[in-house]
C-alpha cells in the first residue's frame, strides 16, 4: 500500500482497522488491566507500543520480510528500554497481549476473513479477562511498598501482616506478595494487593 493510495478506498480500511484494534486494547488496559491491578503507569506504553506496531505492519504488510525485520528492530529497542528499569512479569505479559494485538490486527490480508479475525480478538481479550478473574465483583488493586516489620512475613503470620498493613494504609488488604527483602535495612519491598478503593 503506498502513500498514493491513502486517499482512495484503502483509507476507510486503515481507519477501521485502527479503530477496532484501539476498542480490543482498550478492552484488555481498562477492562482487565485497571480493573484488575488498578495501575496506570504503563497504559499509555502500551497503547504507544500497540499503534506503532499496528502502522509497521499496516504499511509494511505487502512484504513479509519487511515486516519481520521491522518487529525485529522494534522488539529489540523495547526490549532495551525495559532493561533501565524494573518492571514486573504482570506488566510486561499486558505489553506482549497488546503488541499481539496489534500484529493479529495489522497483518491479516484479504485471506482472513473478518470473523476470523473477530474470533482471534475475542479469544485473546476474553482468555485474558478469565485468566485474570476481571468477571470478579470486587477488583484488586495492586500497590508497591516498601514494608519494614520482618516479623510478619514469616509463614502462619498472614493475618496479622493484612491487619497491620490495612490499619496502617486504610486499605482493605486481600493479599501480600514479597518481591524482595533487604536484610541490611530491615525492610522488604512488597506488593499489596488491596479490594476497592480506601477505606
Amino acid at each position: 500500500m503506498g502513500l498514493g493510495s491513502l486517499a482512495g478506498p484503502e483509507l476507510p480500511v486503515l481507519v477501521a482497522r485502527l479503530a477496532f484494534d484501539v476498542t480490543m486494547t482498550a478492552l484488555v488496559l481498562h477492562g482487565v488491566y485497571r480493573r484488575v491491578h488498578g495501575r496506570r503507569e504503563h497504559v499509555f506504553t502500551c497503547y504507544s507500543f500497540n499503534v506503532v506496531t499496528l502502522c509497521l505492519c499496516l504499511l509494511l504488510r505487502q512484504g513479509p520480510a519487511e515486516i519481520g525485520f521491522a518487529l525485529t528492530l522494534f522488539g529489540v529497542f523495547g526490549i532495551l528500554r525495559y532493561r533501565t528499569e524494573q518492571i514486573r512479569s504482570r506488566d510486561l505479559t499486558y505489553l506482549f497481549i497488546v503488541i499481539g494485538l496489534g500484529i493479529v490486527n495489522g497483518v491479516a490480508g484479504p485471506a482472513v476473513s473478518v470473523a476470523e479475525t473477530l474470533v482471534v480478538n475475542a479469544v485473546i481479550v476474553g482468555a485474558t479477562a478469565l485468566l485474570e478473574g476481571a468477571w470478579r465483583g470486587t477488583p484488586e488493586y495492586a500497590t508497591p511498598m516498601c514494608y519494614d516489620r520482618l516479623e510478619l512475613l514469616a509463614p502462619g503470620k498472614e493475618a496479622s501482616l493484612l491487619a497491620d498493613i490495612s490499619a496502617r494504609t486504610g486499605l482493605v488488604v486481600a493479599r501480600v506478595e514479597v518481591e524482595r527483602i533487604d536484610m541490611l535495612r530491615d525492610a522488604a519491598e512488597v506488593v499489596v494487593y488491596a479490594r476497592g478503593c480506601r477505606r
